[in-house]
Parts: structure tokens; sequence; C-alpha cells
């Protein structure tokens, strides 16, 4: 800057120490801790065994096909939301940013290369696009909020997209019981996948295996905040 009287005078920056004008990091902001080897191998644990779980449940499908008579195709529909599971159940322990998806695509690679799934490599896409909707309403909460509100639009988000994906891909908008497959479709995402995954998590927290979890963190946290 200049000076007001006795004419211009030239500063010298300081040799040492950032710029005054330079932002730094907020001290006050919440940092997320990364992911961990501890988070990984407990997510490929759980893909290996959902993986298994929706090989099973391709098997349930074809019978209750069979068992649907004329209304077969839309067994498909009343499972979805068992395919769908594992993704807010991931998210629910490691409340980490991605990790539903993961894990999905995990699942369905398992399905794919261990179990031969009918479905073939496609699996893997869909695994991907029902974990982005399974994982969508914990990311709008920024990862804080594992109420029942969010499981529940866990499970609406997640069967929406694998609605879309099915219309994409069979034509379902243009068939017989629509509305039908609708209902079916939003009825199993909200019971076997968003509230099934918060009831297979906190029976797995009441156990005592996911204390060293952020599940478990997040529990004794609140715990001592009660006291």
């Amino acid at each position: 800057m200049s000076a007001r009287a006795g004419g211009p005078r030239r500063d010298t920056p300081s040799p040492a120490g950032p710029s005054q004008d330079a932002p730094g990091p907020d001290p006050a902001a919440p940092r997320r801790a990364p992911i961990t080897l501890h988070d990984l191998v407990l997510l490929a644990a759980l893909a290996v065994v959902f993986g298994f779980l929706y090989w099973a449940l391709v098997q349930l499908w074809g019978w209750l096909q069979v068992a649907m008579g004329p209304f077969g195709d839309l067994a498909q529909n009343a499972l979805a939301g068992g395919w769908m599971v594992v993704a807010p159940l991931a998210v629910y322990i490691v409340r980490k940013p991605g990790v539903g998806i993961v894990v999905e695509i995990i699942a369905a690679i398992v399905e794919v290369v261990f179990l031969a799934s009918p479905v073939g490599p496609m699996l893997l896409l869909v695994g991907l696009i029902q974990g982005v909707g399974a994982e969508l309403p914990f990311a709008l909460t920024r990862y804080r909020r594992y109420g029942w509100g969010v499981f529940l639009a866990s499970g609406i988000s997640a069967a929406l997209f694998n609605l879309v994906l099915g219309m994409v891909r069979f034509g379902w908008a243009g068939q017989d019981f629509f509305a039908l497959r609708v209902g079916l479709q939003f009825a199993s995402g909200i019971l076997l996948c968003g509230l099934l995954a918060k009831l297979i998590g906190d029976a797995l927290l009441r156990t005592g295996v996911l204390d060293n979890y952020a599940i478990g963190r997040a529990q004794r946290s609140a715990a001592r905040r009660g006291r």
C-alpha cells in the first residue's frame, strides 16, 4: 500500500509465513475419517455373504413365479428389495460415502463370477444403479442421520431407481398390471431393503460385533451425551 504522506513507500513481502489473505482450514468444521482396512474387510465380508443370499433369492424368484401363476412376471418386483438390502446396511455400519454403492457392485461380482448368475455382466450395472438409489437419502443428510425415516426413504429411492431401470430394459410401463407392479416394487423396497437393513444393523449392533465400527462409536457417543 502507499503512505498517505511523505511520498510512496514500497512494502517488502515477509520472507516467512503464509499470506494473511489465504483461507485456511476451518478448525470447527467436522472432518470425516477416511475408510480403514477394518472397514474394507467388513464390506468385503458383507458383499460375499449377500452375494450368496442374492443368488438364493434368485432361486426363490423362480419358485415364486410358478406359484403366482398369471402374475408370475411380478415376482421379481415382490422380491426386488431383497436384492438391494446390503447397500443401506453397509452405509448404516460404516457411515462413509460410496460404501453402499461399492458393496452392491461387489455382491453383483460374486453372483456373476462365482455363482454364474443368469443375468450376466449386466448385473454389475444393476448393482451400481441399485446402490446409488439406496445410498442417495443418506448422502442427502450428509451421512449424519440414521433414523427410521431415512431408511424408509432409502427403500423408496432404491425401488424407484430399480423401477426406472426395469422400464428402460423391459418396457414395464407399457405392460399389463403396471400399477400392481409399481405397488409391489415400492412395498418390497420399503420392507425388504430400507426397513430390513435397519433391523439387521440394530440386531448386529446388540451382539457387540460392530462396537469398533462407526455405528458402535456413534452409539457410545450418544450414551455418553445421555448421562
